[in-house]
């Protein structure tokens, strides 16, 4: 009898994949390809699993949904596809204004991207938040940093090294006033947003929904569908900056591979490090007119905040690495 396959253990007692033989009651349960003893709790997104006799029993809570938009076009939905989109134009990022033309909605989220170096890639400039009245936020850096639009918070405050906008109608922002945005929507949102983060029906695969409601698997027809003025081009091919700017290929990949070092073993079994990686070469690449050490640090943060909503907690920065002046902060 085992709690998992491997060796058979006398009878009344289960293999617990760990080379002994335990009671049921003592079964552990695996996450990530890690282990778990009997009664060991997980969080997984905003519920609670506990292990019990080699299976997991989960709070059942729905949660808030959270989409990314970081560096030179790099998008990681509601659903957790990630993919890449080089546009130069204004997009919708998501709305809830959906379905035929006369839809009614509550708000849209609007990102402005322009160039961020010479190859052709793109970094979000602005945001624009539809609810009402209007204010401006904006970072006028010379290096290719992003300002930032928002219309109407009912709650704003900063924390840390984010600005938190957050309205009544549970849809909230995060900036770090460089390159990253997280949107976050309340579930009362699953299934009714549209836009370039996806539709938020926990099924990544139909992400790339067109603003006409055809379901394709290209990201550019996909990106392209959203754009907010006709008279912008259309992207017809995925840029490689590494490619263009082949001199600046192997200072990339050598500063991103803190990655895929021991610096994040931890977080590599819950948070896939590959698509991070590439992204983070792709803007090392790419921020070649000032701003490629931002470049770097918001990408290697990215997936440092990825690892942290999986519970994997990682201390990369240093006085040398992405350096941060906490006193200032705190």
């Amino acid at each position: 009898t085992e709690c998992v396959s491997g060796c058979v253990c006398p009878e009344g007692l289960f293999d617990d994949g760990r080379g002994g033989c335990v009671e049921e009651k003592d079964c552990p349960c695996t996450h990530n390809n890690e282990w778990y003893s009997s009664g060991q709790k997980i969080k997984v997104d905003c519920n609670t699993c506990t292990c019990q006799k080699g299976h997991w029993t989960c709070t059942n809570d729905v949660c808030y949904g959270t989409c990314m938009i970081y560096g030179s076009g790099h998008y990681n939905t509601f659903d957790g596809k990630f993919y890449d989109f080089d546009g130069s134009c204004e997009y919708v990022a998501t709305q809830d204004f959906c379905g035929d033309k006369n839809s009614s909605g509550s708000f849209s989220i609007i990102t402005e991207n322009v160039p961020c170096g010479t190859t052709g890639v793109t970094c979000s400039k602005a945001i624009k938040m539809f609810l009402g009245v209007m204010r401006t936020f904006s970072n006028r850096s010379a290096t290719p940093l992003p300002a930032f639009l928002e219309v109407i918070p009912e709650f704003e405050l900063t924390v840390g090294l984010y600005l938190v906008i957050e309205a009544s109608n549970g849809v909230m922002l995060i900036w770090d006033k460089k390159t990253t945005v997280f949107i976050k929507l309340s579930p009362d949102y699953k299934g009714k947003v549209c836009g370039l983060c996806g539709n938020f029906d926990d099924k990544s695969n139909n992400d790339f929904t067109t603003r006409s409601g055809l379901q394709v698997t290209n990201p550019l027809k996909f990106g392209n569908s959203w754009k907010q003025s006709p008279m912008c081009p259309d992207v017809t091919q995925e840029i490689k900056p590494c490619d263009l700017k082949p001199h600046r290929k192997s200072w990339a990949e050598k500063e991103c591979s803190i990655i895929n070092s021991e610096v994040f073993k931890i977080c590599h079994s819950k948070v896939n490090p590959i698509p991070f990686y590439e992204a983070c070469v792709h803007d090392a690449c790419s921020c070649d007119s000032g701003g490629d050490c931002e470049c770097f640090c918001s990408a290697v943060a990215a997936y440092a905040q990825e690892c942290i909503k999986a519970e994997a907690c990682v201390f990369w920065r240093t006085p040398d690495i992405c350096p941060i002046f906490c006193d200032y902060y705190n």
